[in-house]
């Protein structure tokens, strides 16, 4: 097979997009009402752009050649879950869906939907907010961000669809959980996440990121000999192909953690110096002769 063979080998699943454009589209209609409301804030053109890149990102992990050719390539299988975890989850955040799409739903579910998770009686955002705290979503994403690598966990997972399917479920539902403690998008169940605690608890992914990229890339034996039963199609070694795996997981991953922290200290500093500005014209007597 070749390289331009491989690239034509596009996965339609039915269910992937379905997923995808309902949620694209129910995206759509909240923003749609809310810039009708004059909510251009909430609304604006790059929080559209960021959610629907982000879909496209899970859209591209999915149904795009990296799927079938994840079979082959432990490289490129290692793209397709960077895409699932690092890229596309933070993107969906930032876009702070959840808002907007209340406004997609008639205005009766909006309005139970409120009172299930803001009334005096909200057990669903009682148990929600237990159950989603900070350091469970960390330990959570820990958890199965290292523990999918297992070799017999992984080699499972290349051998049964569906066994696959759940792994790139969880790995999505946990990398979602993690980042939306760190871009700090509603609902805000648990209070006010200090820029330097979030700052800290971005980066401490950094090392559990690098220590399992760095491991597979040093592997002097191949850790997944799924890989060692197909064929070899592109002229890459199995252990060349994990090296290359591990290479991608260690920089790309741990990229976007560090890209994610510098932008987030700038942002910091740039509203501390607002802030600053704003204090200073605060203390300064007003100026100039009476009229």
């Amino acid at each position: 097979m070749s390289w331009s063979q491989a690239l034509r080998l596009w996965e339609w699943r039915a269910d992937v997009l379905l997923v995808l454009g309902a949620l694209a589209a129910l995206y759509l209609r909240g923003w749609l009402r809310l810039r009708a409301r004059g909510a251009r804030r909430q609304a604006s053109w790059a929080r559209l752009l960021s959610y629907w890149g982000g879909l496209f990102l899970l859209l591209l992990a999915l149904v795009s050649p990296l799927a079938p050719l994840s079979q082959w390539l432990l490289s490129v299988h290692m793209v397709q879950h960077m895409l699932l975890i690092m890229f596309g989850p933070p993107l969906l955040w930032l876009a702070n869906p959840m808002p907007v799409m209340l406004w997609a739903l008639p205005q009766a579910w909006r309005k139970k939907l409120a009172l299930t998770l803001f009334g005096p009686h909200a057990v669903v955002r009682a148990w929600l907010t237990r159950l989603t705290t900070r350091p469970i979503a960390w330990a959570l994403f820990t958890a199965i961000y290292i523990g999918w690598h297992d070799t017999g966990l992984y080699n499972t997972a290349l051998r049964y669809a569906r066994f696959h399917d759940v792994q790139h479920i969880t790995f999505t539902a946990a990398s979602m959980l993690y980042w939306w403690h760190v871009t700090n998008a509603g609902p805000r169940l648990h209070g006010r996440f200090s820029f330097g605690s979030r700052w800290v608890y971005l980066l401490s992914i950094v090392p559990v990121n690098m220590v399992t990229g760095l491991a597979i890339a040093f592997g002097r034996h191949a850790y997944y000999d799924y890989y060692l039963s197909v064929p070899r199609y592109f002229g890459i070694s199995v252990l060349d192909d994990q090296r290359l795996a591990g290479m991608i997981m260690w920089i790309f991953g741990s990229m976007m953690l560090i890209y994610a922290a510098i932008v987030f200290l700038f942002r910091y500093l740039a509203w501390e110096q607002r802030k600053a500005r704003g204090a200073s014209r605060a203390r300064t007597p007003a100026t100039g002769s009476p009229t």
